[in-house]
């Protein structure tokens, strides 16, 4: 699947049904030295406190991914796992 053939997809947490936002919205994190995804940095703005300070991003790990369909991509993780990182942009 080519990668911009992701970018409408919404991303859904199959442990809750939560809706955790778009692909389009989310960066990847990628392996330099395989090329192979390592996760899914999606944003967090939930926690958002002001839009001119750093973004929060929720790392959801590739191998959580459970399947990619046409409108969505289905993950299963658990909240406890779920690894809200700060990242500047």
């Amino acid at each position: 699947m080519k990668l911009s053939k992701l970018g409408g997809k919404e991303i859904v947490n199959l442990t809750d049904g939560g809706r955790l936002g778009i692909v389009a919205e989310s960066d990847l994190l990628i392996d330099e030295k395989t090329g192979k995804i390592k996760s899914l940095l999606v944003p967090d703005f939930k926690n958002q406190l002001s839009l001119f300070s750093d973004r929060n991003f929720i790392e959801i790990p590739w191998n959580c991914v459970r399947k990619i369909g046409n409108d969505m991509i289905i993950i299963e993780l658990e909240e406890e796992k779920t690894g809200r990182r700060k990242f500047s942009l």
